[in-house]
Formats: structure tokens, sequence, C-alpha cells
């Protein structure tokens, strides 16, 4: 299988993600933080049938874990 790879920016909760999709199967996406020169990919990959499916995922994931805390009155 070629490699292919589609790249996504991410502006979320105020901070900038750089996300890499790659196919792995026929129909099967991956999602990942796209590593950084002296970095790490520690985050757990995302899947998806299309490119945009695993991004997404991705995205979800990092908005719902990153998300401000709501204050308690």
């Amino acid at each position: 299988m070629p490699l292919t790879v589609h790249r996504f920016e991410e502006t979320i909760n105020g901070r900038e993600y750089h996300i890499e999709v790659s196919l792995v199967d026929r129909d099967q996406w991956r999602a990942q933080i796209a590593r950084v020169p002296g970095g790490s990919r520690a985050l757990m990959p995302f899947y998806g049938r299309t490119p945009d499916e695993a991004a997404h995922q991705l995205s979800r994931w990092l908005s719902l874990a990153h998300g401000r805390p709501i204050p308690q009155v």
C-alpha cells in the first residue's frame, strides 16, 4: 500500500494541534498528533473509515480532554 498522509490543523480550546491521518487498511484511517522535532507521539491513535472521520474522532477527544473546567459556584 502506498503511504498516503492527510494533514489537518485544528485550534482546540486555544491550543494549536497538527493532526496526521494515514491509511492503514483499505477502509481504515489512523489519526494521531503529528510528531514535532524533539517531541513524541504519546497520544493513542483514533480510527475512522475516512481521513476526515478519523481526524474528527481525535479532535473531539482533544476537545473533551483539554476543555476548561466549569467553575463551581
